[in-house]
């Protein structure tokens, strides 16, 4: 009988990229103990994906030892992967076969006899609340019902380890909840353990014990308020009276003894360098109406405070954006908006306006409609019927003339993985028309301000997560448009990634540009100056953050986070729905 139900023991590992050795895992060791959830956590490229795959017995280390439920992956690997379910990043469903034949496909794969797999197919329908859509095509599934679908797959034959590689990226909150849900019933009731990465930091403070991987190495292991100890008294909201929370972040984040500033509800929260506090007179001197206020850290402080660097945003010299709305003073304007597909009324009589400088939100569940609005006013995609302007121009009789002051960053990376980060920066350049020395100061403009000079003839498909969000990011601007739509732009990148992103998405704003953003990250809403949240193809709210979030003030809950507000808001609507 095994004491641990994992044991990692100096183990390393490396891979070839060219001639150049990359080390993805450095001397790591530790154990995890039977029925309880662990959480991996750390920077893109940090070696988690690696270690996960190592477990599973699909890659076997150069150096050390990974025993799992008692077996060598290395002897084992087999035995191993009977016992344990592993749910990669990209799990392979089926799209062209219904939910159940799914189902039935991992069965027979597991060797689950007729009469085991008909009870587990009831047990796993009932969690995953699947039972409804057992018929429909995987393909024609939400985002958030396809992870579940994953789920139920995995957990076809109730395994003894299970293994989580961000199963949760790209869901939206409610769906993200329910896969939580299924997963801690499991732990409850079969005494399964789990071991997840993630890179949402909530979920990593709900784990039993976290580990925390940065380059290769083991930094700490411990349960998540030990984490969080560390940062005790050093985070506070800042707040003022006179400034905009924007400019406040941007000044603070720069400010000195500052390590992270975020936009957080009507302030701004900061973590501040060791053992400091927050002296206004010090961090701001020669502001006035400012209010500092203490308050308990999250997970996601102890986090930054563990991994991040003082640094400073190069700078992306944008012009100041020309007027580019309507006589309304709109930059986008949307007016009765349908999409039909067929009988599916997939965007149903919505509308909404933007003025020049917003940050814009377009939140909701998956399969709301929101990507099928930001195709449209991307003009990827005509609409049914209803009225759409950008940057003054009606889409139906100006489309080019619209597309050619629009950036666009999509959801997945959608750039040439074969070409180099350069010739990327190339060819979209020329595809926006940029020619000779403009070209040329355009590429070199992007390499500079995003760092990428050290990836200039680097595969793009090969970078990690964050800088390809970088080079993504680069490409949509190479044009300087005055609108940029980003559609789950930080999906999958870790924290620290995330609050670069939002440092530059800022910048723009503050230079003018126009912005309309989705995002499953709903502390990320915070940054938009007004959003909508979409429900079955139709506006269930719409205002400001601080609007929405008085919507879901409760007894209860005095306090509600962004979060808090879209759970209650989706709940609500569902609930006078049936």
């Amino acid at each position: 009988m095994f004491n641990s139900v994992l044991s990692i023991t100096n183990v390393s590992k490396s891979f070839l990229r060219g001639n150049k050795k990359i080390s993805a895992l450095k001397d790591v060791s530790f154990s995890i103990t039977p029925g309880q959830v662990t959480g991996l956590i750390g920077p893109d490229g940090a070696g988690k994906t690696t270690l996960l795959r190592l477990i599973s017995g699909l890659l076997n280390a150069d150096t050390g030892q990974v025993s799992v439920l008692g077996f060598d992956t290395r002897s084992d690997s087999l035995r191993i992967q009977a016992s344990i379910g592993y749910m990669p990043q990209r799990f392979g469903l089926y799209e062209d076969l219904t939910v159940q034949e799914n189902l039935n496909l991992y069965a027979d794969l597991q060797n689950i006899t007729q009469q085991d797999r008909a009870k587990r197919f009831i047990e796993l329908m009932h969690m995953t609340g699947l039972k409804p859509f057992v018929n429909r095509l995987a393909g024609k599934l939400s985002g958030g019902m396809k992870q579940k679908l994953g789920l139920a797959c995995t957990l076809i034959k109730s395994p003894k380890l299970l293994l989580l590689d961000e199963a949760t990226v790209g869901v939206d909150p409610v769906s993200r909840r329910e896969l939580w849900e299924i997963v801690y019933s499991q732990v409850s009731q079969s005494a399964m353990t789990v071991l997840l990465a993630t890179a949402y930091l909530d979920e990593a403070e709900r784990c039993d014990d976290v580990l925390l991987l940065h380059e290769g190495k083991l930094i700490k292991q411990a349960p998540p308020e030990q984490f969080t100890d560390e940062v005790a008294g050093r985070v506070f909201h800042i707040s003022s009276t006179t400034q905009s929370h924007r400019s406040l972040q941007a000044e603070l984040s720069q400010a000195n003894g500052v390590l992270d500033a975020l936009i957080d509800t009507e302030s701004v929260r900061v973590v501040m360098q060791k053992n400091q506090q927050a002296n206004i007179a010090h961090i701001l001197p020669n502001h006035k109406n400012i209010t500092v206020t203490p308050i308990k850290p999250h997970f996601e402080d102890a986090f930054i405070a563990m991994l991040k660097t003082k640094s400073v945003l190069r700078q992306q010299s944008l012009k100041h954006k020309t007027d580019s709305a309507n006589e309304d003073g709109d930059v986008i304007k949307v007016e009765h908006l349908v999409r039909q597909f067929g009988d599916f009324i997939a965007v149903n009589d919505i509308g909404f306006s933007v003025k020049q400088g917003e940050i814009f939100g377009l939140l909701g569940a998956n399969g709301a409609g929101k990507s099928t609005t930001f195709r449209m006013l991307c003009g990827l995609l005509p609409s049914s019927s209803g009225y759409l302007s950008i940057a003054g121009k009606d889409l139906r009789d100006s489309t080019a003339d619209a597309r050619s002051r629009i950036g666009y960053m999509a959801q997945k990376f959608s750039l040439y993985s074969q070409l180099s980060v350069q010739q990327n920066l190339t060819f979209f350049s020329s595809a926006y028309g940029l020619r000779n020395h403009q070209q040329k100061e355009r590429i070199e403009w992007a390499l500079t301000t995003f760092e990428l000079e050290n990836y200039r003839d680097s595969n793009a498909g090969l970078l990690p997560l964050g800088f390809k969000q970088r080079l993504s990011f680069a490409a949509a601007l190479m044009h300087d448009p005055d609108i940029l739509f980003l559609d789950e732009p930080t999906s999958g990148v870790d924290p620290l990634a995330r609050r670069e992103f939002w440092e530059r998405t800022n910048m723009l704003a503050e230079s003018g540009v126009t912005i309309l953003v989705t995002t499953h990250f709903m502390e990320e809403a915070n940054y938009c100056d007004r959003l909508v949240i979409m429900e079955s193809g139709k506006i269930l709210s719409s205002g400001t953050p601080k609007e929405l979030r008085l919507q879901a003030k409760t007894v209860d809950n005095p306090d509600p986070t962004m979060e808090d507000a879209f759970i209650y808001l989706i709940e609500q609507r569902q609930h006078h729905d049936s």
